[in-house]
């Protein structure tokens, strides 16, 4: 079955270059032109990845994307800037979208990254029948999801694909850029904000006190490493 990209843009210029060459590497697509458009689409059809514009017309691709992660659908966002602002990325990614680009933006990068977010996608999809303990966190590979003192959490896919990597190398440093490789899939470094934001978003959902971190350390220069809480 071809893969299906909903792309998600006003500007047809720019769909017309995207939907061309995204069928030209073998992908089927689907076009919406405003907000709301995507939310119906998206909604009503089961696309493998959103091709998600910030800047559209009558919802913005902010909103969009609280929307569907609101609404439990975890289809891989991959958002569309034009702003060059640090703030829209990393709401983007807080909101639950998988990873960001800012226009202008070359053909082969977006590949790299649809590409990418797929491969993680498909394997994320794999039964792994698998629990990993640390301390009173339970992850449950295979389940997607993880209970804290018997608190059942939930994490966007990234989220949880970057605690059971740092679970599986619990006690060791990992460099952000490690984590781009292994994590994000990216053969290329710099985007290290995006690590850092998904970091924060998980001590937001395990740790007692985000300000003093008994699970997810930062080793100043070096990277993180998750361990287990002292006393346990």
């Amino acid at each position: 079955m071809s893969t299906k990209i909903l792309i998600v843009e006003d500007e047809k210029s720019i769909v017309t270059l995207l939907a061309y060459n995204l069928k030209q590497a073998g992908f089927m697509t689907d076009v919406a032109y405003d907000g709301i458009e995507a939310i119906q689409k998206a909604e009503g059809n089961d696309y493998d990845l959103i091709l998600l514009d910030i800047m559209i017309p009558e919802i913005d691709g902010l909103e969009v994307c609280k929307h569907l992660r609101s609404n439990k659908i975890d289809t891989p966002i991959l958002i569309l800037t034009a702003r060059d602002d640090e703030t829209d990325k990393v709401l983007g990614l807080e909101l639950g979208a998988d990873d960001y680009i800012t226009k202008p933006f070359s053909i082969r990068e977006i590949q790299a990254r649809i590409k990418a977010i797929l491969r993680r996608a498909n394997k994320a999809d794999e039964k792994v029948y698998e629990t990993i303990k640390i301390g009173d966190l339970i992850i449950y590979i295979d389940k997607h999801e993880a209970m804290l003192e018997a608190k059942k959490l939930t994490f966007t896919r990234m989220e949880f694909e970057l605690l059971v990597y740092l679970a599986k190398h619990k006690g060791m440093v990992l460099s952000r850029d490690q984590l781009l490789d292994h994590v994000w899939n990216y053969e290329f470094s710099g985007e290290t904000r995006i690590v850092d934001v998904h970091i924060s978003r998980l001590r937001e959902k395990i740790e007692p006190d985000t300000k003093k971190p008994i699970y997810i350390k930062t080793i100043h220069g070096l990277g993180y490493k998750l361990e287990e809480p002292r006393g346990t």
